[in-house]
């Protein structure tokens, strides 16, 4: 599974590096681990994690199998 692949559906909003806060209103996921960033992902799946932005990144990740988001997150912790 390719992390980085996964990752071109974030880099619009969250930049190349994960620098950015994506439309100005999210935290920048760069320098987060993987841990985090898969807790993130469950929250967004259950509907319990994020502020602002919380209705776009659950129906953003809602079709990632556990592996894809697995890669994602691991992809993401290296940025």
């Amino acid at each position: 599974m390719d992390g980085g692949a996964l990752f071109g559906k974030c880099v619009a909003c969250h930049g190349q590096n994960g620098e950015k806060a994506a439309l100005g209103k999210s935290q920048i996921i760069k320098g987060w681990s993987s841990a985090k960033v898969m807790e993130a992902f469950h929250g967004y799946k259950a509907g319990t994690y994020g502020g602002a932005m919380k209705g776009v990144m659950k129906s953003q990740i809602a079709n990632f199998s556990e592996e894809e988001l697995k890669a994602l997150a691991e992809h993401i912790s290296k940025l």
